[in-house]
C-alpha cells in the first residue's frame, strides 16, 4: 500500500511543478508581452522555457528567459508590429460595436473574434516551433501550413484559447497561470506534429 502511494506521489510532485513553471512562464511572458510589438518575442521565449523545463534545453530561470527574448526579439519584431496593427483594428471595431450597437454587431464581434483566432494559432505554433538561431519569416511560413496540415492540433490550440478567453473573461488574475498553460499546449502540439 505504501509503495503504491510513493509512486504515485511522484507525478503529483512533477504535476506540482509543471504548474509552477507555467505560472513563472505565464507572468514573464504577459509582462514581456505587453508592448504587443514584443508579444511574438514574448511567446517564442516562453514557449521555449517550457520547452526547456520539459526537455531538459536549458536553463529555466528569469535570466535564461531574458537571454530567450532576447533571441527571439532581432527577427519578431515585424511580425510584432503586424499582431500590433491587427489587435488595434479587432479593438476598434469591438469599441465601436460596444459603443453604438449597430445592427449586425453581434456577427462583426463573431468576425473579430474569428480574425483574432485565426491569426493566434499560427502565432503560438510558430512561436512554439522557433529556435534560437531560427528565421521567423520561416517559422511563420511553416507555421501557417502546420495550421491547415494539422486541423486536429489547430482545433486544440482553439479550444485552448477559447479555454483561455472564458475562464480570464469569469476570472481575469487567470490570465497568469493560464498564459503559461497555453505556451504549454503549443509546445505539444508542436511536439505531437513532430516539432
Amino acid at each position: 500500500m505504501a509503495g503504491g502511494r510513493a509512486a504515485g506521489a511522484a507525478p503529483a510532485v512533477s504535476r506540482a511543478v509543471l504548474f509552477g513553471e507555467c505560472l513563472l512562464t505565464g507572468v514573464l511572458t504577459l509582462a514581456a508581452g505587453l508592448a504587443l510589438v514584443t508579444l511574438p518575442a514574448a511567446l517564442a521565449a516562453g514557449s521555449a522555457h517550457v520547452r526547456a523545463h520539459t526537455d531538459g534545453e536549458g536553463g529555466t530561470g528569469v535570466a535564461d528567459y531574458a537571454g530567450r527574448l532576447r533571441a527571439a526579439w532581432a527577427g519578431s519584431w515585424k511580425a510584432g508590429l503586424a499582431g500590433a496593427g491587427l489587435s488595434a483594428v479587432l479593438a476598434a471595431d469591438a469599441l465601436i460595436v460596444a459603443a453604438f450597437d449597430p445592427p449586425g454587431g453581434a456577427a462583426a464581434l463573431a468576425g473579430c473574434a474569428v480574425a483574432g483566432t485565426a491569426a493566434a494559432v499560427p502565432l503560438l505554433r510558430a512561436a512554439a516551433a522557433w529556435r534560437p538561431g531560427g528565421a521567423w519569416r520561416g517559422a511563420l511560413r511553416a507555421a501557417l501550413a502546420r495550421s491547415a496540415a494539422d486541423p486536429a492540433g489547430s482545433a486544440l490550440l482553439v479550444a485552448a484559447l477559447a479555454a483561455t478567453a472564458a475562464v480570464t473573461w469569469a476570472v481575469p488574475p487567470a490570465l497568469v497561470p493560464l498564459a503559461g498553460c497555453l505556451l504549454l499546449a503549443a509546445v505539444v502540439v508542436d511536439k505531437r506534429g513532430g516539432g
